[in-house]
C-alpha cells in the first residue's frame, strides 16, 4: 500500500504573519517539519500543501516537494482532500506544519497501524497528561475503549473525577491524522455535527457519525508553534541539541 505524508502549511496566522517561513537555527519551519516526516521509512511521498507562492518557493529551494491549494480551504483536511483528489495514494497521513520538533517515531507508528489494520479508517494519536494540564481547553483530551478507539474528544477534562472515585489518568490528543483515502474523500461530505459546533474539534464529526477512529498512545512531542513565545521556545530547544 502507498502511503502520501501531507504537511499544510498557510503563510496567513492571526497570531505568527508567515509563521510557515520563520527563521529557526538557519532553516525556515516548514523545512524543519518536512525533513523530520522524511525520516519515516514507510512513507512514498512527503508533500507540503500550501496557497502561497512564497512557500512554494521555499520548500523547493530545499529540495521538497510542494503542491499549491486552493485559497478557500476552511481547513487543513479540505487541503489534505484537495491534495489526495489530484495525488492518489491508500493512506494519507496529516502532519501539522507547525509542529517543527516532530517525532518521526510518532508518524511512523501510526502509518504502521493503518497498513497492518485494512479496516482501520481514520488514526491518531495521544499522550499522558496530568491532572493540572487537563483543566487547559486549549489542550485537547480524549478517551479510549479497550480496543483502542476513540470514545470521545473534549477541551473539557475527561473523565470527570467524582468524589470518592478511582483517580483518572488523562491523555492529551496530538492532532496528527492518519486516512484511509476513501474515507478521507467521504469525510469532506460529512455534515458538519453538533458536536463538532459545540466543541470545535472537526474530529468529532466523524465519532458522531459513527466512525472508529484509533488512537494510539506515544510520548509527547515538543511545543509546536502558535505564539512568538512558543518560537522562542522551539528555538531554545533546537539550539540546545545543535550544540550537543
Amino acid at each position: 500500500m502507498s502511503v502520501i505524508a501531507v504537511i499544510p502549511s498557510r503563510y496567513a496566522s492571526t497570531r505568527l504573519s508567515g509563521k510557515p517561513l520563520v527563521d529557526i537555527c538557519g532553516k525556515p519551519m516548514v523545512r524543519h517539519v518536512y525533513e523530520r516526516v522524511r525520516q519515516v521509512p514507510l512513507l512514498d511521498e512527503v508533500l507540503v500543501a500550501t496557497d502561497d507562492e512564497r512557500i512554494m518557493e521555499a520548500v523547493t529551494a530545499f529540495g521538497g516537494t510542494a503542491v499549491m491549494t486552493s485559497p478557500d480551504c476552511a481547513s487543513g483536511s479540505d487541503r489534505l482532500i484537495e491534495v489526495a483528489k489530484a495525488h492518489p495514494a491508500d493512506v494519507y497521513v496529516n502532519v501539522q506544519g507547525d509542529e517543527p520538533l516532530v517525532e518521526p517515531a510518532s508518524i511512523e507508528k501510526l502509518t504502521r497501524a493503518m497498513l497492518d489494520d485494512p479496516s482501520l479508517q481514520m488514526g491518531t494519536l495521544c499522550y499522558p497528561i496530568s491532572a493540572e494540564q487537563a483543566e487547559n481547553p486549549n489542550l485537547v483530551k480524549v478517551v479510549r475503549a479497550h480496543n483502542g478507539n476513540a470514545l470521545y474528544f473534549s477541551r473539557s477534562p475527561i473523565p470527570f473525577p467524582r468524589s470518592g472515585g478511582i483517580e483518572p489518568s488523562y491523555y492529551g490528543h496530538l492532532g496528527m491524522y492518519a486516512y484511509r483515502r476513501d474515507f478521507l474523500l467521504h469525510f469532506g461530505d460529512l455534515p458538519y455535527s453538533p458536536l463538532e459546533n459545540t466543541e470545535k474539534l472537526e474530529q468529532l464529526r466523524a465519532l458522531q457519525a459513527g466512525i472508529a477512529i484509533r488512537v494510539l498512545e506515544v510520548e509527547a512531542m515538543g511545543p509546536g508553534v502558535d505564539t512568538p513565545e512558543d518560537l522562542d521556545a522551539v528555538r531554545r530547544i533546537l539550539a540546545e541539541k545543535a550544540g550537543r
